[in-house]
């Protein structure tokens, strides 16, 4: 654990007083309205510049021409069958990405929505995989502003109107809307997950204003933070002489982003809920198929809060009210009619309309008086479907139903529960925030780079697979946070099947050459269906009375796979410190496939030739993209079985999950799993020293960089992964196996020093003196873990200040982060284009690294370098869409990326877990045959006992999906 100042000399460079008034500070602060003291802060006015993205050189393009031929004919082949390649690097938006964003909306996996620090809602994520990234500039806030009597109004969409298609001369629809906002004295504040925008004087130079946007993001709460709904809460301050009357208003357009709302056949009604609690449903067909959609925007309505409605309006002058209409109502009157709630439902829209609802809050504010005005949004889609495989309930369903009506309770409940949340979002953020020791950036980035949990696409389901409509049962559904939650009804019909672990070996052509299959796998084998072409299986997770259903987050928007391994080990340690049952759910999910087999066939990209999807004894690259859980390996550039990182690391996940949370159940559960994936490696041990080799391809995560013999980044990760699978043999009582891996360790551990170590740092590979970033990413777990050192201490130091000199310091002073490859002369490694990138995840990393071997001040500077790029003023605008890479000119590859997350294993290493602080202190390797963990006992059962239990647990298999 890092003990002392860290960075104590650095100043504070990002006070709120510098963005806002003092005075306005104090006003704002009675109800939460000021802004923190520590948060990300952007003038309104600020140039969102437009993102530049990477590109090859042309020997680059000389050397993957071959690969980019397939991926267009690939991607041309899946858009004739009306599906997304995983990969397309071909495509381009037509918004143009740029540096405009800000803190999504809503909690996890149930779709979500963006909005950028100028107010507009964007980046629209409500059907899996599919990320329509253009702005709905009908979706706002306004304000109407009434003084001495009506002769003194202002009016303003509160928003800059810096936006193309506005202000058209003569248009009904929004250009016809005041905007008047300059954001000149207007301001942004976020700090995960929620953010502040303060109007300071403006429109009306008399009234303060804040607006607070609450998420339910609740660390260790598997039912508010699934919830789809956000919640805005405004403070209103009168700093003038007279009463002042003020309509809040928000418009929201029956859409999911893109052209959707052209799709035609929606409707819009009005609602007067509980409580108070008054607004309009807008029903929305999805097109395709897809299920549908409906959005609630609320206000709550008090006794000093006055809300009406405007159920329907249009853009146009066509069967609706004009949005110009609309708002000369609110400019006249400052409401609408309370007649409108009893409106029914409207007639459905036709194709080329475009239908909106209007929210109106009034209030009157006394000078020198305050006043709060609070709305929400909520978009319920209760299901989930993959365009290939089944349709799943999403995770929200268990306490809300399955209607799509359940979004009037979703608001009801954000605008009676918000305050609560902000309690637990405090009480969660605070100790780090007020730790003094730590860099101001590294404070608010840490949980704003948390982003990514909500708008990287994530599916949260409830743990089960419907094989048939369900019926309504929303009504018996809803139940309040402290309420007694839903079991489902549903009856699944099982096909249980036990696979047990052997200790054969796999080879690649799928060949189990040593010894012969047992009985209770072939048993198992046969529940399967144990065929040349795939089964039509949905694997799901063993069902306990705390099952917190199944997650999926993409690999990044532009790379569009679920759960992508390789990555996932850099950004789970976010999920296991915030919802460690999240984390161990997807570990189960990948143990149910270690020993699942797909044979059908596969194109690979790379060269050309044909694979199957999955090899038994592998860890899948990921869960898949069009039908996750059963189709795995959306990703088909190279054959992943042969990589050489994803067994490690499943193994090295597995074991730091297992000791963090000392979850015993959870390590025998998997524990089949690890063993296969261990004696899967032995066949890439080529020469029998007990190290893996590399096969002079680009096998593993760096999937461009070709890796010759024994490397840097696989050896260690498998030298690592040797060490945990010991050392959880050990605490579940398989000595043999324990055995087995402590002599496979101590084989092979002098053979990668010699062969690697070179006085300073571990070449990149046995052809390749290269400096690379990551070589030590077996060892960050190893420390991570509470395992011992794999090398000796003096030579891990110097490998990471080699690296610090080198990858970190050498490219623009240290302020870009460190790239992944640097030549010993000193000049960056430009053999390939991931060799010459900078990778924010990895440098993230690298940093948890440095930390956890006493480096502070080399840490923070390799990390701040991506604060500096990504999210300072002076960089490039990747705030909130971190990406995976950038190259020396700033110049990005793949925004709103997983790997960043890793950010949370520096935290992760500053404040380890209890369990971890008081793990013995033991060296595992040398005194596994004495153990006092070897007792039988605690396991409920003999080592042989605990060795044969199936990582599957009970396995349901459904082929009517």
């Amino acid at each position: 654990m890092v003990i002392g100042n860290i960075f104590h000399f650095k100043e504070s460079s990002w006070p709120p007083e510098e963005y806002v008034n003092r005075t306005t500070l104090k006003l704002l602060d009675f109800d939460g309205g000021a802004p923190p003291k520590y948060a990300w802060r952007r003038r309104l006015n600020s140039h969102a510049n437009r993102l530049k993205e990477f590109s090859v050189t042309f020997m680059e393009a000389v050397r993957m021409l071959r690969l980019g031929v397939r991926l267009w004919s690939y991607a041309r082949e899946e858009a004739s069958q009306g599906r997304k390649a995983p990969i397309n690097p071909f495509p381009r938006e037509k918004c143009k990405p740029s540096a405009s964003q800000g803190v999504p909306l809503g909690g996890m996996g149930s779709g979500s929505i963006s909005r950028g620090f100028r107010g507009e809602f964007k980046h629209w994520q409500i059907i899996p995989g599919s990320c329509e990234t253009s702005p709905i500039m009908a979706n706002q806030f306004s304000i109407f502003i009434s003084r001495d009597g009506g002769n003194k109004k202002y009016s303003s969409v509160l928003a800059p109107g810096h936006h193309e298609g506005l202000r058209k001369n003569g248009d009904l629809g929004i250009s016809s809307w005041d905007w008047k906002l300059t954001g000149q004295h207007s301001t942004y504040h976020a700090l995960f997950p929620r953010a502040w925008t303060v109007y300071d004087g403006e429109p009306d130079p008399d009234l303060k204003i804040s607006c607070r946007q609450i998420s339910p993001f609740l660390p260790h709460d598997y039912r508010e933070s699934s919830l789809p709904t956000v919640v805005f809460v405004y403070t209103l301050v009168n700093t003038g002489r007279e009463r002042a009357k003020v309509s809040l208003l928000m418009t929201w357009a029956n859409s999911i982003g893109g052209i959707s709302h052209h799709s035609g056949g929606h409707t819009n009604e009005p609602f007067l809920g509980e409580d108070g609690v008054a607004g309009v449903l807008l029903h929305h067909k999805t097109a395709n198929d897809n299920p549908p959609v409906t959005f609630a925007i609320a206000a709550s309505e008090t006794q000093n809060v006055t809300v009406t409605v405007l159920p329907n309006f249009g853009l146009s002058d066509e069967n609706y009210v004009t949005a110009k209409d609309m708002w000369d109502i609110m400019v006249q009157d400052g409401q609408f009619e309370r007649e409108n709630f009893n409106s029914s439902s409207s007639m459905p829209s036709c194709t080329s309309d475009t239908i909106c609802a209007a929210v109106s809050a009034s209030t009157w504010v006394e000078p020198n008086g305050t006043c709060t005005v609070v709305f929400s949004v909520a978009w319920s889609s209760p299901k989930v479907k993959f365009q290939k495989g089944c349709t799943y309930n999403r995770r929200y369903t268990k306490f809300y139903g399955t209607s799509e009506r359940s979004a009037i309770n979703l608001v009801h409940d954000a605008l009676k529960n918000y305050k609560w949340w902000e309690e637990e979002i405090e009480k969660w953020q605070n100790p780090i925030l007020q730790n003094e020791k730590l860099p101001e950036w590294y404070k608010f980035t840490l949980f704003n780079e948390l982003y990514f949990l909500v708008a990287g696409g994530t599916v949260w389901t409830d743990g089960e697979a419907p094989t048939f409509e369900e019926v309504n049962r929303n009504d018996n559904h809803h139940k309040s946070p402290k309420g007694k939650r839903h079991k489902s009804a549903l009856k699944d019909k099982h096909v249980s099947f036990i696979a047990e672990k052997t200790s054969s070996v796999i080879n690649l052509n799928n060949e189990r050459i040593s010894p012969p299959i047992s009985k209770l796998e072939a048993d198992g084998n046969a529940a399967l269906g144990d065929e040349p072409a795939k089964a039509d299986l949905v694997l799901h997770p063993h069902h306990d009375s705390e099952n917190v259903g199944r997650f999926l987050y993409l690999e990044g928007v532009e790379y569009v796979m679920w759960c992508t391994y390789d990555v996932h080990y850099y950004a789970s340690f976010a999920l296991l410190d915030l919802f460690p049952k999240i984390e161990l759910s997807i570990q189960r999910d990948f143990a149910r496939a270690v020993l699942h087999e797909d044979r059908s066939k596969v194109k690979l990209l790379a060269d050309g030739s044909w694979g199957i999807r999955k090899a038994k004894g592998a860890i899948p690259h990921d869960l898949g993209m069009h039908d996750p859980w059963n189709e795995m390996n959306a990703y088909n550039i190279h054959d992943t079985s042969k990589w050489k990182d994803l067994n490690p690391k499943f193994v090295l996940q597995v074991y730091r999950d297992f000791a963090a949370t000392g979850d015993i159940s959870f390590g025998s559960e998997v524990w089949p799993a690890v063993c296969a994936a261990i004696d899967y490696m032995e066949q890439f041990d080529r020469d029998s020293d007990g190290l893996i080799e590399n096969d002079g391809f680009p096998d593993q995560t760096y999937d461009i960089w070709t890796v010759h013999g024994v490397s840097a980044y696989c050896g260690c990760l498998w030298l690592a992964a040797l060490q945990a699978a010991a050392a959880m043999a050990q605490r579940l009582g398989d000595s043999a196996f324990a055995e087995k891996c402590k002599i496979k360790f101590l084989k092979a551990k002098p053979v990668f020093e010699a062969k690697l170590w070179n006085g300073s740092y571990f070449n990149y590979d046995s052809s390749c003196r290269s400096i690379q970033a990551d070589q030590l990413a077996g060892q960050w777990y190893t420390a991570a873990s509470g395992l011992p050192l794999l090398f000796d201490e003096s030579k891990i130091r110097s490998t990471l200040q080699k690296i610090f000199e080198y990858n970190v310091m050498k490219v623009k002073g240290g302020r870009m982060g460190a790239v992944n490859g640097m030549n010993p002369n000193g000049t960056v490694d430009e053999s390939c284009m991931q060799s010459r990138e900078i990778w924010t995840g990895v440098t993230y990393s690298l940093a948890a690294t440095m930390l956890l071997h006493g480096m502070e001040q080399q840490a923070f500077a390799t990390a701040e370098g991506i604060f500096i790029v990504g999210w300072s003023e002076e960089g490039f605008g990747y705030w909130f869409q971190t990406p995976e890479a950038w190259t020396t000119d700033g110049h990005y590859r793949s925004l709103i990326y997983m790997r960043p997350l890793a950010i949370w294993a520096m935290q992760w290493a500053l404040s380890p877990p209890k369990t971890m602080l008081e793990a013995p202190n033991l060296n595992m390797m040398d005194r596994l045959h004495t153990s006092s963990l070897n007792s039988s006992s605690t396991h409920d059962g003999s080592a042989r006992n605990v060795s044969q239990r199936s990582c599957f647990g009970n396995v349901v298999c459904h082929c009517d999906c």
